[in-house]
């Protein structure tokens, strides 16, 4: 059986990471037994999760999952879905991970009154005497990673525009569609349930949730998925399962 490590679930939400949801939204999707693992952070072959362990096979980032799954299990995630909707697909992936992602972590890691919200609470294990000198180094070398990948080059005021026009965008492709591509999921949807849920965590408060909050349809599509592959969770970033 795969076993999935993950953080484990926080913030209202399956997985504080996108990318975890991802591949758990991904292997419920596939229909491939698992089972999650929230211990095994610090044997990550790249440093960070979610990655599988596959029979003794390690495989690292979500996307790469998606390709193993779709390799040993034969499992199309995109059956049905013409050359020309591939395009769009891998672009609004390759949006939220690669761009909205970085506002996200902006929103929750160097605001300090959303930072002891949530993401403090991942320093619980650490020794009370050296947390605070662990919270400050971490959180100083995350700004200089935002920094190096350019979202934290921008005011907050840049970065919550850049980030709304993502956001509209998301919003705007899906439609009333029930699904991202469609009348059923595709292996995106993936991608912007996880994205989208983290966008509209109501723990948090950001120019990124109230510009999800603006859309209707963003909402009832985290119902949707969340009904579809999470039933037995009455409701995720506050929103309530319903298909």
């Amino acid at each position: 059986m795969i076993t999935l490590f993950t953080f484990g679930p926080a913030f209202g939400l399956p997985d504080p990471s996108p990318f975890v949801m991802k591949a758990e939204t991904l292997l419920k999707m596939a229909g491939v037994p698992f089972r999650a693992d929230s211990g095994g952070f610090g044997k990550s072959p790249k440093g960070k999760l979610p990655y599988i362990d596959d029979d003794g096979e390690r495989i690292a980032d979500s996307t790469f999952i998606r390709w193993h799954i779709e390799k040993k299990y034969r499992f199309d995630f995109d059956r049905g879905l013409s050359p020309e909707q591939h395009a769009p697909d891998w672009a609004f992936e390759k949006m939220a991970e690669d761009h909205l992602y970085w506002a996200v972590v902006d929103a929750r890691w160097t605001s300090d009154a959303n930072f002891y919200k949530g993401p403090v609470k991942f320093f619980a294990r650490v020794p009370g005497p050296v947390r605070p000198l662990v919270v400050a180094m971490v959180r100083r070398q995350l700004r200089k990673t935002l920094h190096g990948q350019g979202m934290g080059r921008h005011s907050p005021a840049e970065i919550a525009a850049l980030a709304k026009h993502g956001i509209d965008a998301i919003a705007d492709y899906l439609g009333q569609k029930p699904f991202f591509m469609g009348g059923e999921p595709a292996g995106v949807d993936a991608t912007m349930f996880a994205f989208t849920a983290g966008l509209l965590c109501p723990l948090f408060d950001t120019p990124l949730r109230a510009a999800a909050e603006r859309h209707d349809n963003l909402k009832r599509y985290v119902g949707r998925m969340a009904a579809r592959f999470y039933p037995d969770l009455e409701e995720i970033a506050g929103v309530k399962a319903a298909a």
